[in-house]
């Protein structure tokens, strides 16, 4: 009988050993949550931009009517506000050196003179802007585009042959012409485009696109493209 109940004590031991389940070591285990993705663009900042720029007219530089070059190099700045993360108004403001090729023509008694020659001149625009960007989440890469308007300046000079009258050399009676040149004129602009921004700080980075220009005016229009350094506040 004593052997019979001590086998059966040791059998609920057994038993309530494996009903148990597993020992904790009354330690609690906790799960780390895993940190944010930095913030490289705000919702709400304001944008400086400094760049280059290399443009190119769409046309022979021969038949160009504004830029009157077959390309420029200069440079700009963009004021931007951008709010709601996305979205973002702005001020644009650009000069390039544009170096055109210039004709004298000029007919006068026993006088024929036929002048080339290249000048360079200052052409620039200001246009307001519009921008849309998407930051990619827990990324520096930022694709944007954008539209804008505004004036060109420094350009569309025109140069046209006079009829002067006729002259006389001796007994022969010769047609009198010049070369008369008007000065630059002021048109409207409009600018559409689209880039890509990367934020090497959160504050600093480093945009590249390319704009397509299109001046009030038949064969004038313009491509541009940029490159240059972003400042964030």
């Amino acid at each position: 009988m004593k052997k019979l109940t001590v086998t059966f004590c040791a059998m609920a031991a057994l038993a309530s050993a494996a009903y148990a389940g597993p020992e904790y070591s009354g330690k609690e285990i906790k799960q780390v949550a895993p940190s944010p993705c930095p913030q490289w663009y705000a919702d709400n900042e304001f944008n400086v931009d400094l760049w280059g720029t290399y443009l190119f007219t769409g046309n022979n530089w021969a038949n160009d009517r504004y830029v009157e070059a077959d390309h420029a190099w200069g440079g700009g700045i963009d004021l931007k506000y951008f709010f709601h993360r996305y979205f973002g108004v702005g001020i644009e403001g650009w000069v390039v050196d544009a170096r055109r090729k210039t004709t004298d023509f000029e007919v006068a008694p026993l006088v024929f003179i036929d002048r080339t020659g290249h000048e360079s001149r200052a052409v620039g625009s200001v246009l307001g802007t519009f921008t849309l960007r998407y930051p990619i989440p827990c990324t520096r890469f930022a694709p944007y585009i954008w539209a804008g308007g505004g004036a060109i300046f420094g350009g569309g000079e025109r140069h046209r042959v006079v009829f002067d009258g006729l002259g006389t050399v001796g007994d022969t009676t010769v047609e009198l012409f010049h070369t008369d040149h008007s000065g630059s004129t002021t048109e409207a602009i409009g600018q559409f485009g689209g880039g890509i921004e990367i934020r090497i700080t959160p504050h600093i980075g480093w945009m590249n696109d390319f704009s397509w220009n299109v001046v009030d005016g038949p064969e004038n229009n313009f491509g541009m493209v940029r490159s240059g350094v972003t400042f964030a506040f």
